[in-house]
Parts: C-alpha cells; sequence; structure tokens
C-alpha cells in the first residue's frame, strides 16, 4: 500500500514539472505533451510503460540474436531489444506515421538510429485497411471501434521473415497477432515476445494461437500477465 501511494505520488510530482524527457529502465524517452498521446505519456510518467514486455525481451534476448518487431509505437522496446542485439539487427514496423517521428527522436535520445519502416507488417503486402486510433495504443488492423479506416502500405509478414531473416519476434499489434503468426515460416525463428489481446479477439483463440506455436516447437518460458515469451 505505501509502495502504491509512493508511485502516485511521484507521478503527480513528474507531471506538474512537466518534464519533457524521462528515464525508464536506463532508457531516454520523450513525454513531451506535443509529440507523446495522452495515455502513452500517463503511463511514462508512472513509469509503467510497456513494463512487462520489458521483462520478457531482456530474459529472452541474447546478443546474437536477429530481432523482427511489429508495432515499434514510441520505440522503447525496440531500442530494448538493440541494446542488447545492436541496432542493426532490429527491424521494426510500425504504421502510424505520427509515431515515426517520435521513435526517431526516442532512438537519438539513446544515441541510436532506428532501422524504421512506416508500414503494416500483415499477412498480405501491397494495402491493407488500419484502424486508426487517436490514443495509439488502440489502433489496430482489427476494427476497435476507435477510429475510422485507412488504407495503409503493407508487407506481408513471410516475404519479410524469408529476406531479413530473423531469429527473433517481438509482436504487440492489437489483436492480429492472431493471423499474423500463421502467415509465415517459422522455421528460423526461435523466441516470441508476444502481448496478447484476449479482451480484443477472445480467450479460445489466444488458446488456440499457443496450441498452433506448440505445434510448431514453442512452448511458453514466461507470461507476465498478457504478455508471453515463447521459445523452441
Amino acid at each position: 500500500m505505501l509502495a502504491k501511494f509512493g508511485r502516485r505520488i511521484a507521478y503527480k510530482i513528474r507531471r506538474k514539472l512537466g518534464l519533457k524527457t524521462i528515464v525508464l529502465n536506463g532508457i531516454k524517452l520523450t513525454t513531451d505533451p506535443q509529440e507523446v498521446p495522452l495515455g502513452v505519456r500517463k503511463q511514462l510518467l508512472q513509469k509503467q510503460y510497456e513494463d512487462q514486455e520489458f521483462v520478457l525481451v531482456r530474459e529472452a534476448l541474447s546478443p546474437d540474436d536477429k530481432v523482427l518487431e511489429a508495432g515499434a509505437g514510441i520505440g522503447f522496446i525496440g531500442i530494448a531489444c538493440a541494446r542488447i542485439c545492436g541496432q542493426d539487427s532490429i527491424l521494426s514496423y510500425e504504421p502510424n506515421p505520427a509515431m515515426k517521428p517520435v521513435i526517431e527522436k526516442n532512438y537519438a535520445l539513446n544515441g541510436m538510429q532506428a532501422n524504421l519502416r512506416s508500414k503494416v507488417l500483415s499477412t498480405t503486402a501491397g494495402e491493407v485497411e488500419f484502424f486508426f486510433s487517436e490514443g495509439v495504443l488502440s489502433s489496430s488492423l482489427v476494427d476497435r471501434k476507435h477510429g475510422g479506416a485507412t488504407r495503409v502500405q503493407s508487407d506481408a509478414i513471410a516475404d519479410v521473415v524469408e529476406a531479413y531473416g530473423p531469429t527473433a519476434l517481438v509482436i504487440d499489434v492489437e489483436g492480429a497477432e492472431i493471423d499474423l503468426l500463421r502467415g509465415c515460416d517459422l522455421d528460423g525463428i526461435g523466441k516470441i515476445i508476444i502481448e496478447m489481446h484476449p479482451h480484443i479477439v477472445g480467450e479460445d483463440k489466444i488458446e488456440d494461437l499457443v496450441a498452433y506455436l506448440a505445434g510448431k516447437g514453442f512452448s511458453i518460458k514466461n507470461r507476465l500477465g498478457k504478455s508471453y515469451y515463447l521459445a523452441k
């Protein structure tokens, strides 16, 4: 109870100070309200942004891994991956054009350069319907009724996996994970860090996906809330 109270007070102080940057798990990130959506900024100031995914990435990855990231957000998890594997060993996809300058700024704040494709990673190449949310966190290939549909450029995950040759996947795609992981050859991939979204797709589809991955040789090594680390 005291720890929770202390975190609440610390958040209020950070918010009142109007901080433009914050250091989260050793990573410097912008909190400028002109750049970062309100919901994301609140989580950053609370120091709770993508904390479970961060723990699993640190547990799963090693310096010789090559990472393909789907759903880069503000770049936090990608930077965490790059610190382990090197910035040349991570390729990130983020379809929201508003996040591109934020991702690039956050990498620069940490002395890195993002290897970023401003497209959606999907099961098909070309152009797909994407649903943008003002809050960013709910933007998805799945219609969550948070915003209108927009046609965006897409790369097929099968093509990217074949050309890039990742050993690890890091995925946070707001429900689209159900189809995405069935859309590529997983033979060369040994690790998957993924945030599941049962509140979007239903528990049964999550169970089916885990069973599908088990059939491909993956087992759950760790789970924190909705975030999973699976490996062969």
